[in-house]
């Protein structure tokens, strides 16, 4: 005789397995974003100010002279750190190993890249100021976007998840250039040679297939400091670092994915959440629509809600139609627009970008907080609305709604 569920586990398992699934983190992302506003607006909003701008009483590190310095500067270089071991591994063992799996990605993420970026440079036209912004809606946010499919249950097939996940890997590496390449101060080259010589040196002893982990870790620390001082921003030195570490020690020890799954969950349940709280409160006292209507938070909004939408689906119907690359499994046009409008949800990326866009502009860094929430908050609720009313997928295994067995 089959047992009946009772009324408690039909309510709460599909909490549960919400929170035990890789949507999880994204949940949590959504929670701290809602608390930072809630904090930001509140009797304790000069107190949640002073905590992550106030002077520090002493500092190790000059240059990094107050919390939330530390949390962009120092603590988010970990977050970098994961993602450059998750683009070696794709890359070189997984979804992104071979030119065919390669293909979509690389145009989808172009696409999603290279469209907000003009939807955005169309609104602001020639204001000079307002233009180093310009990448600010090009990057999709993978743990905000994969809480979105968590809701969504069986709704969504497999191989939509996984696209989401490569095309992030790619925008990633995208947003990590361009970081590098716009994003940067005058270059002191006496640092930058410094760093060359401990790249170099963690390169040597990638060659040689060293296996413990520790002085991996040691010259990666050194190498942050170095960048931090060169003037290039100092997370591209934990992307650097961890493109340095071995795929296999000498024992055939998978380096790279054992570090990865060590550092993930500190990333994504502590680094990204202390990063989201510190950046995503902005004041709304006295904000009108003028202000919600300005240039750049509309520009923003263009950016993340049309412009992601627009051009990762018409480069997936365009590879797909000229036989460049064939569209995702199982998946519908429907499923698909669902997709590409989850692609627009860019929080931990464009809040950081936006930072190093307008560094000491606090009118524009929260201009640019309104456009980057409202166009993730659009984003979400059209993309799940979009994915909901298509088919359920009740063989899915990648449900987290489904019970796992064996």
């Amino acid at each position: 005789m089959t047992e009946r569920p009772s009324a408690f586990r039909l309510v709460f398992a599909p909490v549960r397995a919400l929170f035990v699934s890789d949507a999880s983190a994204g949940i949590l992302l959504i929670f701290v974003a809602v608390a930072a506003m809630l904090a930001a607006n509140s009797p304790f909003a000069a107190e949640y100010q002073q905590l992550f701008y106030g002077k520090l009483p002493w500092t190790p590190i000059p240059k990094l002279y107050d919390l939330h310095l530390w949390i962009n500067d120092g603590l988010m270089a970990i977050f970098f750190f994961v993602v450059g071991l998750e683009v070696k591994r794709e890359w070189i063992e997984g979804q992104l190993s071979t030119a065919q799996q390669r293909r979509l990605p690389i145009m989808a993420a172009a696409a999603g890249m290279v469209v907000p970026a003009l939807f955005y440079v169309g609104v602001v036209g020639g204001d000079s100021t307002l233009l180093r912004g310009w990448a600010i809606p090009a990057a999709t946010d993978i743990a905000f976007a994969m809480g979105v499919l968590g809701l969504l249950g069986n709704r969504c097939p497999a191989s939509l998840r996984l696209f989401l996940l490569t095309v992030a890997i790619v925008d990633d590496i995208g947003a990590v250039l361009v970081i590098a390449a716009f994003y940067t101060e005058n270059i002191k080259m006496e640092w930058l040679a410094a760093s060359a010589v401990i790249v170099g040196a963690m390169l040597a002893m990638n060659k040689v297939r060293v296996s413990a982990y520790w002085p991996f870790i040691l010259l990666a620390l050194v190498l942050w400091f170095f960048v931090l001082n060169s003037g290039i921003h100092a997370t591209i030195a934990g992307v650097v670092g961890a493109l340095c570490i071995p795929m296999r020690g000498k024992d055939d020890e998978t380096m790279v994915e054992t570090m990865e799954h060590a550092l993930a969950p500190w990333s994504a349940y502590l680094v990204v959440p202390v990063f989201g709280f510190a950046n995503a409160g902005v004041p709304l006292a006295g904000l009108g629509l003028e202000q919600l209507l300005a240039p750049l938070p509309v520009a923003i909004i263009a950016g993340l809600f049309l412009g992601k939408q627009i051009g990762i689906f018409s480069a997936i119907w365009l590879a797909d139609r000229l036989g460049i690359a064939p569209r995702p499994d199982q998946a519908s046009w429907q499923e698909i627009w669902g997709i590409t409008l989850l692609c627009g949800i860019g929080f931990t990326m464009s809040l950081f970008i936006s930072g190093l866009a307008f560094a000491g502009q606090e009118l524009l860094i929260n201009e640019a907080k309104i456009g980057i929430l409202l166009g993730s908050l659009l984003s979400a609720i059209v993309g799940y609305t979009v994915i909901r009313l298509s088919a359920a997928h009740p063989d899915d295994a990648s449900s987290p709604y489904i019970e796992k067995k064996g």
